[in-house]
């Protein structure tokens, strides 16, 4: 099974952004984890990390044929990202948004996601463990697809 991880704007500045929010581990410490724990359940995991919109629609649309899903963390591309949203459909694949705060507990703004209706489901507000819930889910939802 390949999962793909993909990361927006500013998620590279984890551990120096506000702790409050997004915790203290570093882009790295998620990357670490992520690997962990996939290789544990004998997952292989693909990450992009991007703060341009476009070059996230290119890595979906070249990784996506040979992956069985997606775990996606838009960054602030999540309210208004459409042509993100494009690509994750043209993918036809699993998808799982992911974001470490609990954006329904924020600003306004921040309660709008363009990619929720594209997602099986969404994982809010654990923090990093967040993508490891994330990648449960969707291994759970590829293992039992009818």
């Amino acid at each position: 099974m390949r999962i793909l991880v993909v990361n927006g704007p500013n998620l590279n500045n984890l551990g120096k952004r506000d702790e409050s929010h997004y915790g203290s581990e570093s882009f790295s410490d998620v990357i670490i984890a992520i690997e962990k724990f996939s290789k544990d359940l004998g997952v292989e995991t693909n990450f992009s990390q991007s703060n341009s919109e476009g070059e996230l629609i290119s890595f979906i649309q070249k990784e996506a044929p040979t992956s069985d899903g997606i775990v996606i963390n838009a960054g602030a591309l999540t309210h208004y990202g459409l042509a993100l949203k494009d690509s994750l459909i043209d993918a036809k694949t699993p998808i799982v948004e992911i974001h470490i705060s609990n954006i329904h507990q924020r600003e306004k703004y921040r309660r709008t996601s363009v990619v929720e209706s594209v997602a099986i489901g969404q994982v809010a507000g654990f923090g990093i463990s967040g993508y490891l819930y994330a990648i449960e889910l969707l291994i759970n939802h590829l293992e039992n697809a009818i």
